[in-house]
């Protein structure tokens, strides 16, 4: 588990610092249990079924996303899994000597790279992937179907407001600018 402190001592103490500031708590403390439980979850899975097969967390999402997308460019496989191209560089040298990807140059742009699966990497993922399908199951085992339905849908709604409003927002924030009037309530459904 993250940390020295458990999540209700982390909570507690949070709540005596911040007893006298104005600020938004219910959506503080969704936050902070995103990353919490991002964490955590994390830790779980690469203290379980990733360290079997010696790979980190970041070494499996590369190979998760060349896996789903198939052969693909460097630069998008760094997007996906939320690293920079640097990381993934060192990550995918210590998987091409591995065996389990390979790199070859893009057929019309010399400057860009793309990373593949090998067989053994297939089979690696046809391998691993039920196990660590089953620590999800794990690690989501408080929740009913129906809860992790709605979990997901509200992480992905969480998201998607990063993803279509996010670059504005920071640039609003970078210019000193306020930013626009808090919406209140929920989006409607798409």
């Amino acid at each position: 588990m993250p940390g020295q402190r458990s999540i209700t001592e982390v909570e507690k103490l949070a709540a005596a610092k911040l007893g006298d500031f104005s600020i938004r708590r219910d959506q503080m403390t969704a936050v902070a249990n995103i990353y919490r439980a991002a964490s955590a979850v994390r830790q779980h899975l690469e203290n379980s079924v990733l360290r079997g097969s010696d790979l980190t967390w970041t070494a499996f999402v590369v190979l998760w996303v060349v896996w789903v997308w198939g052969e693909s460019e460097t630069r998008h496989v760094a997007e996906e899994a939320g690293i920079s191209k640097g990381t993934l560089t060192g990550v995918a040298r210590t998987l091409e000597s591995r065996g389990l990807v390979r790199r070859a140059d893009h057929p019309t742009d010399g400057r860009l790279v793309l990373l593949a699966l090998t067989d053994e990497g297939e089979e690696l993922m046809r391998r691993v992937f039920p196990a660590f399908n089953e620590e999800e199951a794990f690690v989501t085992g408080q929740l009913s179907d129906a809860e992790c339905r709605s979990l997901a849908e509200g992480l992905r709604s969480v998201v998607l407001q990063v993803e279509e409003h996010g670059e504005e927002r920071r640039r609003t924030l970078l210019n000193g600018a306020e930013p626009a009037p808090r919406r209140s309530g929920r989006r409607p459904k798409a």
